[in-house]
């Protein structure tokens, strides 16, 4: 078995040469080859009305970028990916991945779509930042809806801070939400694998509203408790991944709320501070799935 771990083409973050190093390992410690390579060769074409892709000697490919047509290319080629289009597609998107996820019962911050604008030079109305202030009140979140790492993520305090982000993301896809003030700059990162919860780790921040590890929040190791762990089982499962990171925030009253979840969430953090080996974890359960996957397809063609 021969697999591909492909990664953005761009990127020469150390977070990404982690996780694709990491993965390639654990493939080989368990006897796949497998190769990582950028998403700069252009794997996927549309030629004489087909899609082609240049990837026909690989098994399986563990999909680490975000290229949707890419992504879609080797899906329909009928190569196994990990994970899904469908499911980087909903989670590449903020608010797409709450829209997805509203109505199966998951707690969720009161949130409001952005008003996409054409035109740079139209001003934001101002009656609007009074419309989200009557909804979400003060302070309120505002996030870019594509976007990683805490990036593009910000906190009004006042109507003229909100009026001003406005005015900044108003040209890109963003949303509007309530501020969760129990859980400032602190949440809890839950990594699921194979419909399974294997770990969490609490994140904290001393000098920010938000707790990425990336921005320079740290990470300890968390006892994940039941109802919890079922609780990040049934959002992955809704959104049909089989490798996440199911951000939570801690409400007043006990309870969690799902904030975002990460179909490529990186786990260097997580496993320093957890000592679990996610890259194994998930290297085995990507194998087990191609497996089954050989068998299930041997038996209908013998049917």
């Amino acid at each position: 078995m021969k697999g591909l771990i492909l990664v953005n083409a761009y990127s020469r973050m150390r977070a990404f040469e982690v996780q694709s190093s990491r993965l390639r390992e654990a493939f080989e410690s368990i006897g796949v080859e497998a190769d990582v390579r950028r998403n700069d060769g252009f794997l996927a074409r549309v030629e004489d009305g087909e899609v082609r892709i240049d990837a026909d000697d690989y098994h399986f490919c563990v999909y680490l970028d975000k290229d949707k047509y890419v992504l879609k290319a080797l899906e329909s080629s009928g190569i196994p990916v990990f994970n899904r289009f469908s499911a980087i597609e909903a989670c590449d998107d903020k608010m797409a991945t709450l829209l997805a996820l509203a109505g199966h019962g998951f707690r969720i911050p009161k949130t409001l779509p952005g008003m996409l604008c054409y035109d740079p030079d139209e001003p934001v109305k101002e009656e609007c930042a009074e419309r989200i202030i009557g909804i979400l009140g003060l302070p309120t979140v505002v996030k870019e809806c594509y976007g990683s790492m805490g990036k593009g993520v910000r906190l009004a305090r006042d109507r003229d801070e909100l009026i001003g982000i406005m005015e900044e993301v108003k040209c890109v896809p963003h949303l509007f939400q309530e501020f969760i003030s129990g859980s400032s700059g602190r949440d809890l990162r839950v990594v699921v694998i194979g419909g399974k919860a294997v770990g969490a780790m609490l994140r904290r921040s001393e000098s920010d509203f938000r707790s990425n590890v990336g921005l320079g929040g740290s990470g300890a190791a968390f006892e994940l408790d039941p109802r919890t762990a079922a609780y990040a089982e049934r959002i992955a499962a809704v959104l049909d991944l089989d490798y996440c990171g199911i951000d939570l925030l801690f409400a007043d009253d006990g309870d969690m709320f799902v904030c975002e979840v990460n179909s490529n969430a990186f786990f260097e953090a997580f496993e320093s501070c957890t000592g679990i080996d996610v890259a194994r974890m998930y290297a085995e359960h990507v194998v087990d799935e191609v497996v089954q996957m050989n068998r299930d397809e041997a038996s209908r063609t013998r049917l």
